[in-house]
């Protein structure tokens, strides 16, 4: 269930790909009922835009390409960065609340996964002011996808990317250090983060307040109390504050068993401003999905442009949904074989092509074509005689109109 993409080298079934089809359409039919219309970028992208862009995938992660002019290309290595570049070319004439989606493929190379340079992320962008109806709706389609999905035990865990940068902006701690200090409150490495705070030139309140950073998560309503003993200036305090907003939009959603609030919650895309959120799965050791609120990134495009969005890696969904077991096997239409007589082909054609509209799966032959002997299908058809027979295990049935052979087609279809 890993492999999707056609590789002689590897096993991968058709059934693997209908299966991951009907997991992304499931995908974008709940984004739409959500008012998001889908958009795509161009796979190449210049290396400039992501080489001047902050905040964004790490350089020696994409991968380049040469054009015929010489010029620098990348595989597209995000899709975050490429549509807010394109709706800021565009503001002027794009709606105050703008909802798109996208299912795309992204292209990154690094040491951890050598061997898995392409993925497809479906995701959503939702540019609008920061709100807390609009973050807490954005957070909302999260939760009601994953259960779309058949995930039932799931968390979405939810921090702010703001919170812990104000708390940082009172050290002077190098770039380096500051990498570092990440990555371990990330992983919640509290045994290697004391000794390294240790070493730090930061006032000791101040460590304090960083080491207790990973042990804000849990209960919301627990964290926030946390929370509220470590805040040192106003930003801080109005950045938990709007988090709070959010979270009490959300409890009137009945969502509250979903979410845990974590403030050592940190993104690898540093274009993250405000609100983040990511979403896990007992039993998978890596989050489905990721977003959160990027505010700052359209000034880059020099057009201010509040945003919030999140991704999902298709493939890490699929693999999920075969540890957890959730494939139902979905029932798909009567497949019908269509055999006619030359003189009756036109009859043929005209049933074929009222039954596809209609859903039911059709192929069609000629009666002396020897091809359809090895042809599956649930039944078939046969123009030979007077009237139209329908064969079922063996057995005919004549019909005289396409309404009488849909009831029966029905009937045979409830049967199994």
């Amino acid at each position: 269930m890993q492999n999707y993409v056609l590789d002689g080298n590897k096993d991968t079934s058709v059934e693997d790909f209908q299966i991951r089809d009907n997991l992304i359409n499931t995908l974008k039919e709940r984004f739409k009922t959500y008012g998001y219309k889908q958009v795509r970028t161009s796979t190449f992208e210049y290396y400039d835009l992501y080489s001047t862009i902050t905040g964004t995938v790490s350089q020696d992660d994409m991968m380049k390409v040469i054009d015929s002019s010489g010029k620098v290309l990348v595989l597209r290595p995000d899709v975050t960065i490429p549509i807010t570049r394109m709706i800021a070319a565009n503001q002027g004439s794009l709606p105050a609340d703008l909802r798109l989606f996208y299912v795309l493929d992204v292209f990154r190379q690094n040491q951890e996964q050598s061997d898995r340079k392409e993925t497809t992320q479906a995701g959503v962008e939702f540019f609008g002011d920061d709100k807390p109806e609009n973050n807490a709706e954005t957070i909302m389609l999260a939760i009601h996808t994953m259960k779309d999905l058949g995930f039932h035990n799931f968390k979405l865990e939810i921090g702010h990317a703001g919170f812990f940068k104000e708390l940082i902006k009172q050290t002077s701690i190098s770039p380096q250090e500051l990498d570092q200090l990440q990555n371990l409150i990330q992983s919640k490495n509290i045994a290697e983060m004391n000794p390294f705070l240790d070493q730090l030139p930061i006032e000791e309140d101040v460590k304090s307040a960083i080491r207790s950073i990973p042990l804000l998560y849990g209960n919301p309503a627990d964290v926030i109390r946390q929370a509220e003993t470590i805040i040192r200036n106003t930003e801080m305090k109005d950045l938990l504050s709007n988090l709070v907003d959010v979270y009490e939009v959300l409890k009137d959603y009945g969502e509250e068993d979903a979410l845990v609030f974590n403030l050592g919650l940190i993104n690898n895309m540093d274009y993250y401003s405000g609100i983040i959120f990511q979403g896990f799965v007992e039993h998978v050791g890596k989050p489905l999905l990721m977003g959160g609120r990027y505010d700052n990134l359209g000034e880059q495009f020099s057009s201010p442009m509040p945003a919030i969005g999140f991704a999902f890696e298709v493939d890490d969904l699929l693999n999920a949904h075969d540890q957890e077991k959730l494939w139902k096997e979905k029932k798909d239409p009567l497949s019908i074989l269509v055999r006619y007589e030359k003189d009756r082909q036109k009859e043929a054609f005209e049933l074929a092509f009222q039954l596809r509209r209609n859903g039911w799966q059709v192929l069609t032959y000629p009666t002396e074509n020897t091809t359809a002997e090895y042809v599956s299908a649930d039944c078939s058809i046969h123009y030979t005689g007077e009237l139209p027979q329908l064969e079922l295990d063996g057995k005919l049935e004549t019909f005289t109109d396409l309404k009488e052979l849909q009831r029966i087609l029905w009937e045979m279809g409830s049967e199994d």
